[in-house]
């Protein structure tokens, strides 16, 4: 077998490839956007709101700006199906595992002709799995002590304010 520089461009694809902008919801010290926002950003504001009112913002983390894309021939020119998505995953108590999300996934693009609406379905559905199994790629590469430590103070800082975290809560 040859090594060819194609075969080399080839091996750097990856058969997913999720990129994402992660908040943690408990950050959200304001809900409400500034007076001069965009349109757009007074509309993201809302959809955390509405993440926080769902699903709180404890071990919660708000996804978005992200893609995923599948790579289904070596060839992204040929063989590419991209979702954008956005929404919330849920971690463990200790925030160490995603355990799951609930996203809302849209195809953006895709370069492959042959690509029928039943597929398209169950890779939007993939999105999710796919999704999971990279954020826990994302929480390994920190550092899980520094994490346990500003955990420890938040919950420290909670309870001198006695649970008092802002929104009438």
């Amino acid at each position: 077998m040859s090594n060819t520089k194609a075969d080399t461009n080839a091996n750097k694809l990856r058969p997913v490839d999720i990129s994402f902008d992660c908040m943690p919801l408990r950050s959200m010290a304001r809900l409400d956007p500034p007076l001069d926002a965009s349109p757009a950003l007074a509309a993201k504001y809302d959809r955390i709101k509405a993440a926080i009112a769902e699903h709180g913002n404890y071990n919660t983390y708000f996804l978005h700006n992200a893609i995923c894309r599948f790579f289904v021939t070596n060839d992204p020119n040929n063989g590419m199906i991209a979702f954008r998505f956005e929404g919330v995953v849920f971690t463990d108590e200790t925030d160490s595992r995603a355990r799951q999300a609930s996203l809302k996934v849209n195809l953006e693009k895709e370069t492959c002709s042959w690509l029928e609406q039943h597929v398209v379905k169950w890779f939007e559905e993939s999105v999710t799995q796919a999704v999971l199994v990279e954020f826990n790629r994302y929480i390994g590469v920190g550092d899980p002590e520094q994490t346990k430590k500003r955990l420890q103070e938040m919950e420290k800082a909670l309870d001198s304010r006695g649970g008092f975290v802002g929104m009438h809560l």
